[in-house]
């Protein structure tokens, strides 16, 4: 019997790892989803608009870089790299659909949907926005950076304190519009000192990914 080569065995490895990480990622979501009372269609019509949307990056405006722009050569630069084209020493803020816009748009659904005191939320949405603020700090050459797992811990425990029952919808408010409003809208202001050519409200490696963030907080709540 012949023996894979050890890069075979390899590649082999990699490949099954890949699998089993799909699998536990769509399970996960799954069950996220589920919590918010979401159909498996509904869910898998949600899931399709967040990653195809993560492709996908709005220009809104730019702003005087105030230290040298660091040009990088990633996808979110190529890009965007048409709108930058005749810019010099400006950083181009862009919204990010599928880590931004969706995420959003889904917390207004839940927010009309889903028998919510509007107290609840608004002290969900402070209380998040505050430890948000607190953990997030500039990241030269890239953005606003935050721990992943801070803001969904602290929106699940919040939520369960405000209304155990709707923890999930709540946590998932909480969780994606506090960071919003606490790790990007707050620290819009170091924007410009952070030498990046692209800022992406809601994009990897910019600005924390607010829609993974509402995905653990409703998982924990």
């Amino acid at each position: 019997m012949n023996r894979l080569n050890p890069n075979a065995r390899l590649i082999l490895f990699l490949l099954v790892l890949l699998v089993l990480l799909a699998v536990i990622h769509v399970g996960v979501i799954s069950i996220t989803f589920s919590k918010l009372g979401l159909t498996r269609e509904s869910a898998f019509v949600l899931l399709f608009c967040a990653l195809f949307g993560s492709l996908i990056n709005i220009p809104l405006f730019t702003i005087k870089a105030k230290s040298p722009i660091k040009v990088r050569d990633v996808p979110l630069s190529r890009m965007l790299r048409p709108f930058m084209d005749h810019q010099s020493g400006r950083t181009l803020i862009a919204v990010n659909v599928g880590g931004c816009l969706v995420p959003v748009l889904f917390s207004l659904y839940l927010f009309s949907t889903q028998p919510l005191m509007p107290d609840d939320i608004l002290i969900g949405i402070t209380l998040v926005t505050i430890i948000s603020y607190t953990f997030s700090f500039p990241v030269p050459g890239t953005g606003i950076g935050m721990p992943m797992i801070i803001a969904p811990v602290f929106a699940a425990i919040i939520a369960i304190m405000l209304n155990s029952e709707l923890s999930a919808p709540l946590a998932y408010i909480s969780g994606t519009m506090g960071v919003l409003i606490g790790a990007d809208l707050l620290n819009f202001r170091h924007i410009s000192h952070m030498g990046a050519m692209v800022a992406s409200i809601g994009g990897a490696g910019t600005f924390d990914g607010i829609f993974m963030t509402g995905i653990l907080a409703v998982l924990l709540a």
